[in-house]
């Protein structure tokens, strides 16, 4: 602490790149970014930003031509006032669950942006994330901070860590300046976990046995040409052993197969990733980035608390571990200890509440594939084993076959990493049937109605207004947004 307020100090390795597993993002970026006071023009300029919309999951339910989903980041129309799941079980139809219920998977079939040029910076008419390169993302952040925010950037690699006798941190030594010393440690040292892991000695719980995939192949692939058309969304196809994310920057396409080496070997899966590109891969740097799905044991000991990798990592599916940090960062902030005498107090909220989001994010990501009807490979019928299922989430699908998750099921938890939208949108993408409820009353089907036949005129009008995505991107390099 100093005089008047908090001194942050980010000692960072002049050595070690990012990781950089993905490049995508979720919604709650924009206002961490707003809130930080990051010019939204000068993060599309400096960063290869884009726009994303949602995730299109290509393959993930039989595998056979045409088995395709959205899982659009709005929520369906009038989400807070009425479930339209059973009216769309009555009356849907032949339409699937996300064009029953919002715009966003027609605009993202059209290549569309959610915004206009006239809209301020983090304002849309669609909700959205960004596609950014996490090579340029990191340095233009901490130079915002630096410049803007008063943080101290120390350029040094972490040699050792001093301790009190109770456990405390009360330095780490660098080679680079000696020691630094500080009240409270943030532990971002990636998977290594310097801090927490190694001195404080936290153990690490693995949940390979629920998520499956270990191991990642990362390529970038440039344009064929500098006006090709860009899609506003992430393209995660689902393959022999796994799945490839295809995220659309600017001036490439960052594509990366993640896969189960239990199921394949590293050749095959090099195959299927360059099978995937197409004739563009020639001469391409393909990286391998190792998996090790879990998280630590307790994420807040002593006074180090553990935020990003160095708290853990599960797969790059839904761009749960960037949300993870955000939502870390925002805790840590809104709970800053006043002094040592309450930091475990707050230690243990943060863990119970940094806890429970793990959890919930497990249950997410492996949702998509115990839903699957896929039985070609073992990857596959692996994945479907109940021994792989966490119970949780067993007794939420035996309850979802009865009633559909929906508004009220988040109340009992602030900030729900993933809301009972984002659950309808895959239950119901991947062919999840619940029972046909009974008859809803007069006013409660009125009111249904009435929100699908706004949503049809929303998903009209913003077919013609918006522009593509890659034309929205040029006019904000020329002109950029108007500042809110």
């Amino acid at each position: 602490m100093k005089a008047g307020g908090l001194s942050v100090t980010l000692i960072e390795s002049p050595e070690i790149r990012a990781i950089g597993v993905g490049e995508g993002t979720w919604p709650t970026m924009r206002s961490s970014l707003e809130r930080m006071g990051v010019s939204e023009t000068a993060l599309f300029r400096e960063c290869d930003a884009a726009f994303k919309q949602g995730g299109q999951f290509i393959g993930w339910t039989t595998g056979a031509a045409g088995d395709s989903y959205y899982h659009p980041l709005m929520v369906p129309q009038g989400f807070s006032q009425v479930n339209l799941v059973p009216h769309w079980l009555r009356e849907g139809g032949g339409t699937s669950f996300c064009d029953f219920v919002s715009p966003q998977g027609r605009l993202c079939d059209a290549g569309l942006a959610p915004k206009t040029i006239t809209h301020g910076e983090y304002r849309a008419v669609a909700n959205y994330a960004y596609h950014l390169d996490a090579g340029k993302f990191g340095p233009f952040l901490a130079t915002h901070c630096k410049e803007k925010l008063g943080v101290r950037h120390v350029l040094a690699d972490v040699v050792s860590v001093n301790q009190r006798e109770n456990g405390d941190i009360e330095s780490v030594l660098t080679r680079q300046v000696g020691a630094v010393h500080g009240d409270l440690f943030i532990d971002c040292s990636g998977f290594s976990a310097l801090l927490l892991g190694r001195a404080l000695g936290v153990g690490f719980k693995d949940c390979g046995d629920v998520l499956l995939c270990d191991a990642a192949l990362a390529v970038q692939v440039p344009f064929a040409t500098p006006d090709a058309p860009m899609a506003s969304h992430t393209i995660a196809t689902a393959h022999e052993a796994g799945w490839t994310w295809d995220i659309c920057l600017p001036t490439r396409r960052g594509v990366g197969y993640v896969y189960s080496s239990r199921h394949t070997s590293e050749e095959a899966a090099r195959e299927t990733l360059l099978r995937y590109i197409g004739p563009q891969h020639k001469d391409l740097p393909v990286r391998k980035i190792p998996i090790r799905a879990g998280h630590r044991e307790t994420f807040w000991k002593n006074n180090c608390v553990a935020v990003g990798l160095a708290g853990g990592f599960l797969e790059p599916l839904e761009s749960s571990a960037i949300v993870l940090v955000e939502l870390s960062a925002k805790l840590l902030a809104e709970q800053m200890p006043a002094c040592r005498e309450v930091m475990d107090i707050v230690a243990r909220r943060f863990n119970e509440v940094t806890m429970y989001r793990w959890g919930r994010i497990i249950d997410f990501l492996k949702l998509h594939y115990v839903l699957t009807q896929r039985t070609d490979t073992a990857f596959w019928r692996d994945n479907v084993d109940p021994a792989t299922v966490p119970q949780r989430l067993k007794d939420l699908l035996t309850l979802w076959k009865y009633q559909s998750p929906w508004f009220f099921d988040e109340l009992d938890r602030l900030e729900e990493v993933f809301p009972a939208a984002s659950y309808q949108y895959v239950l119901y993408g991947m062919g999840f049937r619940t029972e046909v409820m009974p008859e809803d009353t007069v006013d409660t089907a009125a009111t249904a109605a009435r929100f699908v036949s706004e949503n049809e005129r929303i998903t009209g009008e913003l077919s013609t207004r918006l522009p593509r995505n890659r034309e929205l991107l040029n006019k904000i390099y020329q002109f950029g947004l108007q500042p809110v």
